[in-house]
């Protein structure tokens, strides 16, 4: 992310639609569902909470660490930040997202290593192996919290 660019300059980018625009919701599903592979689905998903990750977590982390696990650790504070948040509205601990987002980031690391792309496919193709990705890690991580 370049160190000048806006909020809305960002949002404008992941979704082709200005911040708050009539639809940006369903611009940005499109562009994630759709993209060509899981790494990529992050780059669209949500670009206001990712603004603000990719400018004060992985940025700073990719600073004094390979990109990897800058990536792998900016997916483990998103995920706690999850669960920080349901602990406050539980008022209970509650540890489930930062595992599940550890799991997500591996994958789309993963991807990226081995260079996996379904570029190639529909959209209704790359929706469904984005969608398995983040359905089956949900089942993943619940399996390994459960036993």
């Amino acid at each position: 992310m370049q160190a000048s660019i806006t909020l809305a300059q960002y949002v404008k980018r992941r979704t082709g639609v200005a911040l708050g625009g009539k639809g940006s919701l369903s611009a940005m599903l499109y562009n994630s569902l759709g993209a060509s592979n899981f790494a990529q689905f992050w780059q669209y998903w949500n670009p206001i909470w990712s603004y603000y990750l990719a400018k004060y977590v992985m940025k700073p982390l990719h600073q004094v660490l390979p990109g990897g696990l800058a990536m792998l650790l900016t997916f483990a504070v998103s995920g706690a930040l999850h669960d920080l948040a349901v602990a406050i509205i539980k008022w209970q601990v509650f540890f489930f997202f930062t595992p599940w987002f550890v799991l997500m980031g591996g994958i789309a690391l993963i991807g990226q290593v081995l260079g996996l792309s379904y570029r190639q496919y529909s959209w209704l193709i790359r929706a469904t192996c984005n969608s398995i990705f983040i359905v089956l890690s949900y089942y993943l991580t619940h399996l390994l919290l459960v036993y």
